[in-house]
């Protein structure tokens, strides 16, 4: 991704692109484009070929079919295979594109997701206009499936992170794990990463009339039993080839693996493509073991109920007190004139341009609970919103271009106080811009936080000043 490319910022496509290709189930020859779309518009599949044009939006709760691949389906219309999409335009960083294709399934091309990587790297991805609602994991959400021994977690994590184990029982294909520890490498780690089956799958597939668009170089075969002339003359016939062998380490013979893990890589980037359809970007770590389409889809369900049931704290800054602070509390004394007793900032976990994080840990040592109610310490509001403008003076001082500032409080606006913060809480307090600094007049959203609860949100307005 670019340098310049902001994770906190909504992205769309620069201009429409267009692809075609045959649906690997249906085989049905289906073109397809990729248009940009407005901020908030996520993805959705529009079905040009049918009456009315119907729109289907990528929504787990849409999901009708997972057997091979996932199929949404909605207005009476469907759409399948649209999870090797899906994870592109997630790994590329796009928010918002509308999809349009003239068949039921999304074309297979080679059984990844890179196809769709070059065609939106050559129309390129813009920024929009709209800031980016990250949902952060605050919590383990689990999944099980003791019928398939699926396992599942999201976890907490500063970004989004996947990592999948794979275990087939096969002499072939033996254990693997693939990682993704940060979505900018999706391009290369993981979107060449091809679909796989077991021969005894295929054979099963070609029984039901499926995999009509299969072709060997789509897909990687795994053969791990013994084969007949007999079945190989019958797969060569299916895939339209002269002869179709077996290489030693076995496998069909397609193109060599392009990744010792190829296999675990592409589960990888199946669940990216089938937990796109929660809704909301993520900020955290999947762990899945043993992963398939109908347990991703049932994953990110549970996931996107868990985000409904807790909307209200959407977007919750997540502090690990093992990471290294931005501005440790002596970098902080660096920045502002203010001292104890009324240092009320202890270190800065998070700063962009537009945003800040800072951590106050209230200690029953602290000199106001002297005074403010002996027996039932309570920290005054007043000295919260302090904390809040200490942090967003940092912010402000941080964002001018040069020199030495000091910040002064001009206004506070929409001042809520909703829980008391006692000893031994940990406020976080986040500041966001809500406009451009302007002459020196900075408009900031805080929010402070205590676990996942908004305990005190206020609109601040101060002032910079150079210092003379």
């Amino acid at each position: 991704m670019d340098l310049n490319f902001s994770p906190d910022k909504q992205h769309t496509l620069n201009s429409p692109v267009n692809i075609s290709g045959t649906g690997l189930h249906t085989g049905i020859n289906v073109d397809m484009s990729l248009r940009p779309a407005n901020p908030g518009f996520g993805y959705q599949f529009q079905r040009i070929d049918l009456p009315g044009q119907p729109i289907i939006k990528a929504d787990c709760d849409l999901v009708t079919d997972t057997s091979r691949g996932t199929t949404l389906e909605d207005n009476g219309a469907k759409v399948s295979t649209v999870e090797h999409v899906l994870a592109a335009l997630v790994g590329m960083g796009v928010d918002n594109c509308l999809i349009e294709l003239n068949g039921p399934e999304i074309p297979i091309i080679d059984g990844s997701s890179e196809p769709f990587v070059e065609i939106i790297e050559e129309v390129g991805v813009v920024e929009q206009d709209a800031a980016k609602a990250w949902y952060s994991i605050d919590t383990n959400i689990t999944h099980y499936d003791e019928k398939k021994r699926v396992e599942m977690v999201a976890m907490p994590a500063m970004e989004y992170k996947v990592t999948t184990l794979i275990d087939f029982n096969s002499p072939v294909l033996g254990p693997q794990h693939a990682g993704l520890k940060k979505m900018s490498d999706f391009k290369n780690e993981i979107a060449p990463c091809r679909t796989f089956c077991f021969l005894h799958e295929l054979e099963t597939l070609l029984d039901n009339n499926l995999i009509k668009g299969g072709d060997i170089n789509n897909a990687i075969v795994v053969v791990d039993k013994p084969v007949t002339d007999e079945e190989m003359s019958r797969l060569a016939k299916a895939f339209r080839r002269d002869k179709i062998e077996v290489k030693s380490e076995g496998y069909l013979n397609n193109l060599e693996l392009r990744f010792p893990n190829e296999p675990a890589r592409h589960k990888l980037l199946d669940v990216i493509g089938d937990l796109a359809l929660i809704g909301y970007p993520l900020k955290g770590h999947i762990i899945a073991n043993r992963p398939g389409h109908s347990t991703n889809v049932d994953f990110a369900r549970k996931i996107k109920h868990y985000i409904r049931k807790n909307k209200h704290v959407k977007n919750i800054p997540l502090y690990d007190p093992n990471q290294a602070p931005i501005y440790s509390t002596q970098q902080i004394e660096r920045t502002l004139p203010h001292r104890y007793p009324f240092l009320l900032v202890d270190k800065i976990i998070e700063l962009t341009d537009k945003h800040i994080v800072g951590i106050k840990n209230v200690t029953f040592n602290e000199p106001f609970f002297v005074g403010h109610f002996p027996g039932n310490p309570i920290m005054p509001g007043v000295l919260q919103i302090e904390a809040l403008a200490q942090t967003g003076g940092i912010l402000a001082i941080n964002a001018s271009m040069s020199g030495e500032y000091d910040t002064y409080f001009l206004k506070i606006d929409n001042c809520k106080f909703k829980q008391k913060v006692v000893p031994g809480d940990t406020m976080i307090m986040k500041l966001e811009l809500i406009s451009p600094i302007r002459r020196g007049i900075v408009e900031m959203r805080g929010t402070v936080f205590v676990g996942n609860k908004v305990v005190t949100e206020a609109d601040l307005m101060a002032q910079l000043v150079k210092r003379s």
